[in-house]
C-alpha cells in the first residue's frame, strides 16, 4: 500500500516579503506542487526566494475540482503545499475543501504558521485580545451589513472584520448607526511601505477617511466589545450628549446607550429628561 503524501498548509507574506519563514521556504522548495491562487502572484513571492516548483491554481471558481485532483496527487505519495495569494489560508480564503478532504481521507496536515492580516492587527490594534470574534469580510449590501452587526451587538469579544477600500465609509456608517460610540481600529497596508492605524470612533474615523477623497489598500477593521467606550463609558446623560454631539439623532442615540447599558429606553429617556434639583 503506498504511503501518502502531506498536505501543507503554508501562510505566506501580507506585504513584506521577508515575514515568509525559515521552516516554509523549505516546504515549498521541497513540495511536488503548489496549489496557488493565482499563479502570477505566487510565483513573485518563490523567485523572491528562488523557489522553482510546479504551480497548480486553486481558487474559488475551480476549488471541487482541484480538491479531487490534489488528493489523488497525495494519495500517490506526493507532497502538496497550499497558499493563498497572502496571509494564511482558508481564513476568507479558498482552502476549507482540499483539507476536509485530506482528513476524511487519514491524509496528514501540517500547519506552517505565519503573517496574518487578523492576527497582526489585533496585537498593535491596543484593543483587548482576551477575546474576539473574527467574522471574515463584512456583507457588501448596508441592509446585510447591518443585519450582521446587529446579530454581534452582544458579543463580549473585540470584533475583527476584512473590509474593501471602497466600502469602508459605507461600513463605518453601520458600526455608528449599530453598535455606538465604541473604540474603532482601522488597520491599513498592514507590514507595507504605508502601514496605518486610525483609532477613534466610527464617526471620527470615516470623517478623517472621507477627507482624503479615497481610500486604498487591504483593510482590517476592528470594534471594541460593548462596554469599552463613548455609549458604554461615562454617566447616561454623558453617552447621549456624546452620541448626539457626533451628528446621531437624539431618539437613536437613546436607543444606542440603552442598548449598551442593557437598559430600556424609557429609563435612558426619563435619565435626560428629569429637571435636575
Amino acid at each position: 500500500m503506498a504511503v501518502s503524501g502531506t498536505l501543507f498548509v503554508v501562510s505566506t507574506p501580507i506585504g513584506n516579503l521577508d515575514d515568509l519563514t525559515f521552516r516554509a521556504v523549505r516546504v515549498l522548495k521541497e513540495a511536488a506542487v503548489i496549489a496557488c491562487e493565482d499563479t502570477r502572484h505566487t510565483k513573485k513571492l518563490l523567485d523572491h526566494y528562488g523557489i522553482k516548483r510546479p504551480l497548480l491554481s486553486y481558487h474559488e471558481h475551480n476549488e471541487h475540482e482541484r480538491a479531487a485532483e490534489l488528493v489523488s496527487r497525495l494519495q500517490r505519495g506526493e507532497s502538496v503545499a497550499l497558499v493563498s495569494d497572502a496571509g494564511t489560508p482558508l481564513l476568507s480564503d479558498p482552502g476549507y475543501r482540499i483539507v476536509a478532504r485530506a482528513r476524511q481521507e487519514g491524509i496528514p496536515v501540517v500547519p506552517l504558521p505565519g503573517a496574518s492580516a487578523l492576527l497582526a492587527a489585533l496585537v498593535a490594534s491596543g484593543l483587548p485580545m482576551d477575546a474576539f470574534h473574527f467574522a471574515g469580510f463584512l456583507p457588501p449590501k448596508s441592509a446585510a451589513r447591518r443585519k450582521l452587526l446587529e446579530s454581534l451587538r452582544g458579543e463580549h469579544a473585540t470584533l475583527v472584520f476584512y473590509e474593501a477600500p471602497h466600502r469602508i465609509l459605507e461600513a463605518l456608517a453601520d458600526v455608528e448607526a449599530i453598535l455606538g460610540q465604541r473604540d474603532v481600529v482601522v488597520a491599513r497596508e498592514l507590514t507595507k511601505v504605508h502601514e496605518e492605524f486610525l483609532r477613534g470612533t466610527a464617526a471620527e474615523i470615516r470623517q478623517s477617511l472621507a477627507a482624503r477623497g479615497s481610500v486604498k489598500g487591504e483593510i482590517t477593521l476592528l470594534v471594541a466589545r460593548g462596554g469599552q467606550a463613548g455609549a458604554g463609558s461615562g454617566s447616561v446623560e454623558e453617552a447621549v450628549e456624546a452620541l448626539s454631539a457626533a451628528g446621531m439623532p437624539r431618539m437613536e442615540a437613546i436607543k444606542t446607550v440603552a442598548r449598551e447599558r442593557g437598559l430600556s429606553k424609557r429609563e435612558v429617556y426619563r435619565r435626560t429628561h428629569e429637571p435636575e434639583h
